[in-house]
């Protein structure tokens, strides 16, 4: 009470707690997250300080340490802003459901339930890792942590049936990443993007549902159609684990993500949702001995999940100190007028430099905080250019996530390669390669909001998605030199390649030319087939 009545003049106490909890955030957030969002929330300290004798563009009149302290500590904008109420709150109970469903052998029942669908097809250990992996990252809301996790197992089993380590550590890299935008949790971030946009959690995962789809979609289809190429089979029968038997062990641990699926689509809160999926996973491990919860056990992941926790507290603290600068500084609306201004109201342009921003941001930086900062300045910029909000946010989302495997500091690769025991630049470029869909649909749905289900019907929705997998198939055919059951030239990739682009824009015209497209390749690939017998025949 005291506090509010005291609000824009505080005394000398709030000021120095505030600037302990200020050096407290910040070396807290260095323990758990490393240097980097620390440097940019000092460079932006710095920046609120030194504001007159910043470049013309961002310039401000500059701010006391008595006012930033008080903006930072004693405000609902800064340090305990939206970011750390979310993440302190349900985003907790959230990586509490997940340390729980671990400890239970949730993870190593994705694994085996991802090999046992998948290990025989073409592929079948790279398609199960792309499986495995979405699974567990929608979890686990950290590709870094994701790819440790599965790849450690998936990719040595890549290698093993003949794919080179670069491209088994790009498979793992791409599709921990992946996880991160897959409905129903797509990490934490998501939590936060529902209360920014003032929606429901669920009515934001049906919208984010089809574009994951595709995704994965495409790494599926990349990883298939390379394995057609270098002429890899699955792993024999007896090397892979049995599907009855694995869902007699651990089938009943899909009942937990089910029911969280369930109860947010009806209308749950998250943290009312979580609730009742810890307590369903508590109670489901009690159906069998191998996946009890026993005291010991929960010890275990009550502390694993706090440790996860810390993380993500950690870096939203940390990222609500940039919040707070931008706020008072009014850098968010400067930043966004300098996009529209670049841009010459030009929306292509205006989403390359966006998408240019958010890759440069989330360089090193972890996906909460970094969606934090990036909804602040950012996404305003697209929101005044026209973009629905909620395709805003989740374009600088994507964006974010997939900074990850973006070269110079692609972190998520890197770490991949190190367990595939294969170059770092060239795993970082495989996975870029692999992960385009994620680099194209943005820009699709920031364009045509059908593809996130709004303004549409059920009939268009099969439509759209029917047109975005055959896109999806030509794009993967158009990268992967192979398409379907033959190898393909240049020209033939060309023509994929821009039949991809027009089948995944929601457009009558534009579908047109991507089914003319793949039309000429057909025919093309009957013609050379036909002549490949008739040549046959001669000899």
């Amino acid at each position: 009470k005291q506090l509010i009545y005291r609000a824009g003049d505080p005394v000398f106490l709030d000021l120095l707690m505030g600037f302990i909890a200020m050096v407290l955030v910040l070396e807290a957030t260095r323990r758990v997250m490393g240097w980097p969002i620390v440097i940019v929330a000092l460079v932006f300290l710095l920046y609120a300080y030194f504001g007159p004798y910043m470049p013309s563009g961002i310039a401000h009149k500059g701010y006391t340490l008595k006012r930033i302290i008080d903006h930072m500590y004693l405000t609902s904008q800064g340090i305990y802003g939206v970011a750390i109420y979310v993440s302190s709150t349900f985003v907790f109970t959230f990586v509490l459901f997940g340390a729980l469903l671990e400890a239970t052998g949730g993870s190593q029942f994705f694994i085996d339930f991802a090999f046992a669908l998948t290990g025989r097809n073409r592929g079948g250990p790279a398609k199960a890792a792309v499986l495995s992996s979405g699974l567990m990252g929608m979890i686990s809301g950290s590709s870094f942590a994701n790819v440790v996790t599965t790849g450690t197992f998936t990719i040595p089993l890549m290698k093993s049936v003949g794919y080179s380590p670069v491209f088994a550590g790009a498979v793992e890299a791409a599709a921990s990443a992946g996880g991160q935008i897959a409905p129903p949790v797509m990490g934490a971030a998501a939590f936060i993007m529902a209360e920014m946009l003032g929606i429901s959690y669920g009515k934001l995962i049906i919208h984010a549902a089809l574009p994951a789809l595709l995704y994965f979609m495409a790494v599926g289809v990349m990883v298939d159609f390379r394995a057609g190429k270098l002429g890899i089979s699955g792993v024999s029968k007896e090397k892979l684990p049995k599907l009855i038997p694995i869902l007699k062990k651990g089938g009943h641990l899909i009942l937990p993500p089910v029911a969280i699926i369930y109860f947010l689509v009806i209308g749950y809160t998250p943290i009312k949702a979580s609730f009742y999926a810890i307590v369903i996973t508590f109670i489901a491990s009690m159906l069998r001995k191998e996946t009890r919860l026993t005291p010991k056990r929960l010890l275990i992941a009550f502390e694993k999940g706090a440790t996860n926790a810390l993380s993500i507290v950690a870096a939203c603290a940390a990222a609500g100190i940039i919040v707070g600068v931008v706020t008072l500084t009014g850098l968010g609306l400067k930043f966004a007028s300098l996009i529209v201004d670049l841009s010459a109201g030009n929306l292509i342009l205006g989403l390359f430099l966006t998408m240019i921003s958010c890759i440069i941001f989330g360089m090193g930086m972890p996906t909460t905080a970094l969606y934090v900062i990036l909804a602040t300045l950012v996404a305003p910029a697209l929101v005044r250019m026209g973009v629905i909000p909620i395709a805003a946010h989740l374009f600088i989302f994507y964006f974010g996530v997939f900074a990850a495997l973006t070269p110079p500091v692609a972190l998520s690769s890197y770490l991949a390669a190190s367990i595939a025991k294969a170059d770092g630049v060239k795993t970082a470029l495989a996975g870029l390669k692999l992960a385009l869909a994620a680099f194209i649909m943005p820009y699709i749905f920031a364009l045509s909001p059908s593809l996130l289900l709004i303004d549409t019907s059920i009939t268009k929705v099969f439509w759209i998605l029917f047109t975005s997998l055959l896109g999806i198939f030509s794009l993967a055919g158009s990268i992967e030199g192979y398409f379907l059951v033959d190898n393909i030239n240049i020209p033939k990739r060309i023509i994929l390649f821009i039949s991809s682009f027009c089948l995944i824009i929601p457009s009558f015209i534009t579908d047109s030319i991507g089914f003319a497209g793949i039309g000429i390749i057909f025919v093309l690939m009957i013609i050379k087939k036909a002549r490949e017998r008739k040549e046959k025949k001669i000899l």
